[in-house]
C-alpha cells in the first residue's frame, strides 16, 4: 500500500506504520491515515515515536508539546488524534467535526465487536497476519447475548479467509468448517468445496457432502472454472508470461523485480 504525497516536506526518517505496512512522508498523509482508518490509530497511536517524529521531522515541536500535555492532564486520549487534524490543516473543522462523532461512536461498541472491526480493517488492507492474531484473541471470549454464534461464526469466516490469502490453506479448511457449524451459510459451505477442490488432502465430511445438492455442485463448479479462468487471464500472469520471453538479462532484471515485490508483499501478510 501506499499513499500520495501532497505537502512537500524535508522527511529524512520517514514515520512507519506498522498496522499499515507503510512509510508517512507528509502531515497530511498523517491526517489522512487518521482520517481514513480510525479504527487503526484509537489505541495507542499517539506515543513518544510519533511525537518524536512530529518535532524532529516535521517540525511541529509546538503540536508534540501539546499533544504531550493533553496525554499527561488525564482528558479522553482521543482528543489527541482531533488535535492532530486541527493542526495539520488538511480536513475542515467540519470533517474533523464528523471524525469525533465517529469516534465516539465506535468507543460506544462492545470491546469484541470494537476488536472484530479492527481485524477486518487489517483484512481489507491485507495485513492478514496482524488481522489473524485479533481474529484467534476473539474466538477465546466468553459466550454471550452481544459475543454469539452468529459473531464467532463471522469471525472463524473471516479468519479462514485470512489463511486462505496467505496459503495456508488447511487451516482456512477448518476455519471455514467452524464457521459452518455456527451460522449454516451456504457461502461458507462453498468455500468449503472450493477449498476441497482445490487441495485433495483437504476431504469434507460425510454430512457436509450430503448437503452438497447436484444443483449447488453444478453452479459452483462452474463459478471456480471461471474463477481460474479469470486468474490465468490476470495481469500478474501475463507480466510473467511476458517476462519468460524476454532475452536472459532482462529476464532476470524482471525475476528480481517480481521477487522483490513477491517478498514485501508477503512480509505485509505476516
Amino acid at each position: 500500500m501506499s499513499l500520495l504525497l501532497c505537502r512537500q516536506e524535508h522527511v529524512k526518517r520517514p514515520y512507519f506504520m506498522e498496522l499499515m505496512g507503510v512509510h508517512l512522508y507528509s502531515s497530511q498523509e498523517l491526517s489522512y491515515v487518521i482520517f481514513n482508518h480510525p479504527m487503526l490509530v484509537l489505541d495507542d497511536f499517539v506515543d513518544e515515536r510519533l511525537l518524536t517524529f512530529l518535532r524532529e521531522e516535521l517540525d511541529k515541536g509546538f503540536l508534540a508539546l501539546k499533544l504531550e500535555r493533553w496525554l499527561k492532564s488525564g482528558e479522553n486520549p482521543d482528543e489527541a488524534l482531533m488535535i492532530i487534524l486541527q493542526d495539520c490543516d488538511y480536513y475542515s473543522m467540519a470533517e474533523v467535526g464528523r471524525f469525533r462523532q465517529m469516534a465516539a461512536a465506535l468507543r460506544k461498541k462492545h470491546p469484541a465487536d470494537f476488536m472484530r472491526m479492527k481485524a477486518d480493517e487489517l483484512f481489507s488492507l491485507r495485513q492478514y497476519g496482524r488481522a489473524v492474531e485479533i481474529y484467534q484473541k476473539l474466538l477465546e471470549y466468553p459466550q454471550s447475548e452481544q459475543v454469539d454464534d452468529l459473531f464467532f461464526g463471522r469471525v472463524y469466516n473471516n479468519l479462514g479467509s485470512c489463511y486462505a490469502r496467505m496459503f495456508q490453506l488447511d487451516k482456512a479448511f477448518e476455519a471455514y468448517g467452524n464457521a459452518y457449524q455456527k451460522n449454516q451459510q451456504d457461502a461458507v459451505l462453498e468455500r468449503l468445496y472450493d477449498l476441497s477442490r482445490i487441495d485433495e488432502r483437504l476431504v469434507l465430511s460425510k454430512d457436509l457432502q450430503e448437503e452438497i445438492t447436484d444443483k449447488k455442485k453444478e453452479l459452483w463448479e462452474q463459478k471456480l472454472k471461471m474463477a481460474r479462468e479469470k486468474a490465468r487471464q490476470s495481469k500478474q500472469v501475463k507480466e510473467l508470461e511476458a517476462l519468460f520471453q524476454q532475452d536472459t538479462v532482462k529476464r532476470q532484471t524482471g525475476e528480481a523485480n517480481q521477487l522483490y515485490q513477491w517478498k514485501t508483499e508477503y512480509r505485509n501478510m505476516a
